[in-house]
């Protein structure tokens, strides 16, 4: 088993006043040649929004882009017509495709709105662009994992699909006790990053906002020291 070690508070940074981004991996003015993913997985984006502030209308082509709101709401509007917000619960997914364009907002007056943003590499180009979003119930992840993102021809329960082998898992586990998380490929590897709480995989310690890589195994034992939530993205490495 191989692994890389990303603490939180070594990913880049960028306050724009409006908006303060933590980047996982280089992204915008923030370059480390170290850090250009991990395997298919492209960026990952820690974004929290002011009230009233939010993205202007912008393009995006060839990428597969997951949203996920930790808190507050955004809304969300496309190119293809699409106007919706998202809320806490909920996973958006656009394949960009041949190209579209769009834009978030937060709507609220007084709230700030906390998302990641991950860009996955698609394994087809120049495809339809779509779009799609899925309230997930959570107590389906108490406990154990829920996948909510999976390969278009591999389907997993009511997760939402993308043009990629890449599973996206999110659980909430209580302490003291210790999860096998079996990887979909073994030639695939897993970016295990720590929404909440303090876990150790292979005697490394992460709590909230740390991330660990890990790839040549089958399997990862996570060992739950304190409530812990938790998001595991499995990717193709090449």
């Amino acid at each position: 088993m191989k692994t890389i070690y990303h603490k939180g508070n070594t990913r880049g940074k960028a306050d724009h006043g409006w908006l303060k981004s933590y980047h996982s991996f280089s992204f915008a003015n923030y370059y480390d040649p170290e850090r250009m993913g991990f395997g298919q997985l492209r960026v990952l984006n820690d974004d929290i929004v002011k009230p009233k502030m939010g993205f202007g209308t912008h393009p995006h082509q060839n990428m597969e882009i997951i949203s996920i709101p930790l808190s507050g709401a955004l809304t969300h509007k496309d190119s293809m017509d699409n106007k919706r917000a998202i809320t806490v619960g909920e996973v958006q997914v656009m394949s960009a495709g041949t190209g579209l364009q769009h834009s978030e907002f937060n709507d609220s007056k007084t709230d700030e709105v906390n998302f990641l943003q991950l860009w996955i590499q698609p394994e087809e180009i120049g495809v339809t662009p779509r779009y799609e979003q899925k309230h997930f119930d959570l107590e389906k992840r108490e406990n154990q994992f829920q996948t909510v993102v999976a390969p278009k021809d591999k389907i997993v329960d009511e997760a939402l699909w993308i043009h990629q082998q890449a599973y996206i898992s999110i659980g909430n586990f209580d302490p003291s006790q210790t999860i096998d998380f079996k990887l979909n490929d073994h030639t695939h590897g897993v970016y295990v990053f720590v929404l909440e709480g303090t876990i150790t995989i292979g005697g490394e310690t992460l709590t909230t906002k740390d991330a660990l890589g890990i790839w040549d195994t089958e399997s990862v034992e996570i060992e739950v020291k304190e409530t812990s939530k938790i998001l595991v993205i499995e990717v193709p490495m090449k």
